[in-house]
């Protein structure tokens, strides 16, 4: 199929983009990557009258660490911050190998997948365990948002109509700890069924933080709290840390789709939990 027709803006200043975002509101687009507009556009399942293609506007493109906050531009690819992390925060440079492939990684970006705020996605989730933020600009001035309060159901976000994601904002785990990362798909490349990030840091013998982030079994990306509770200030043994896991489902709106009903996810999000629990304690044990 084609795209409904719509008005094409090529802006090349965030200035421009976020006028011609007041201008059009609800009824544009903003257009990076594609991997997800295009595909949109082609099916009609997306009927702008306006497209604005921000690949141009100027400063954007920057990838910068300044202590153990990550700032990453809006334009940055997921491909440059999966090189980038896989030295440096190898939690997210192993997660992003997970999404699609490595030809749909070179154009998505970063801000992108996290701004379509699929709940089977990766970048959402980790964005969410390294409580990290999004900052939108509009005519009105610049705000930060939280990952915790940015995700409001399945492809909704706190972003209003006339606001641009500017940059993403992610507090990096310190070097002695431990992560872990699991997902269920049916395929490399596909959409997790369900997915679980975790960083824990022990210190001496107990652990002393720990993060631990679920997608794909709930409408949004979500922190498991109870288990991050559970496994705070004990000794991460494996019956602590299995224990833990077996948590990490309470209070979840498990989703039931044509891909797999809520009680398997359910079972798997538990199970993975588990697993990425069990890899960050070595992990965190190995670094301490």
């Amino acid at each position: 199929m084609k795209p409904a027709p719509f008005e094409y803006f090529d802006p090349r200043t965030v200035d421009e983009a976020v006028a011609l975002l007041e201008t059009h509101g609800d009824d544009a687009k903003v257009l990076a990557g594609g991997q997800s507009l295009v595909p949109m556009l082609a099916l009609r399942l997306a009927r702008p009258a306006a497209v604005i293609d921000v690949n141009r506007v100027a400063g954007l493109d920057g990838l910068r660490q300044d202590g153990a906050t990550l700032s990453v531009g809006a334009l940055v690819r997921q491909r440059a911050l999966e090189r980038w992390a896989a030295e440096r925060a190898p939690l997210l440079g192993t997660a992003i190998r997970h999404v699609g492939h490595a030809a749909i990684r070179t154009r998505g970006t970063v801000a992108g997948s996290i701004a379509h705020a699929d709940p089977a996605s990766e970048l959402p989730a980790l964005l969410v365990c390294l409580d990290g933020s999004v900052v939108a600009r509009s005519r009105r001035g610049t705000r930060t948002i939280a990952a915790s309060e940015f995700f409001q159901g399945p492809l909704t976000t706190a972003l209003a109509a006339d606001e641009l994601v500017t940059e993403t904002r992610w507090t990096l785990p310190p070097a002695h700890a431990g992560w872990g990362f699991r997902e269920m798909a049916r395929r490399q490349g596909d959409f997790a069924l369900v997915g679980v990030a975790a960083v824990v840091t022990i210190a001496r013998g107990v652990v002393a933080d720990a993060r631990v982030a679920i997608f794909g079994a709930a409408p949004t990306p979500l922190r498991a709290r109870e288990t991050e509770r559970a496994l705070t200030g004990q000794a991460a043994t494996a019956t602590v840390l299995a224990d833990a896991a077996q948590r990490a489902t309470a209070g979840l709106d498990a989703v039931s789709d044509i891909h797999a009903p809520a009680g398997y996810r359910v079972s798997v999000t538990r199970t993975l939990a588990a697993r990425a629990l069990a890899d960050a304690a070595a992990r965190a044990r190995e670094a301490a």
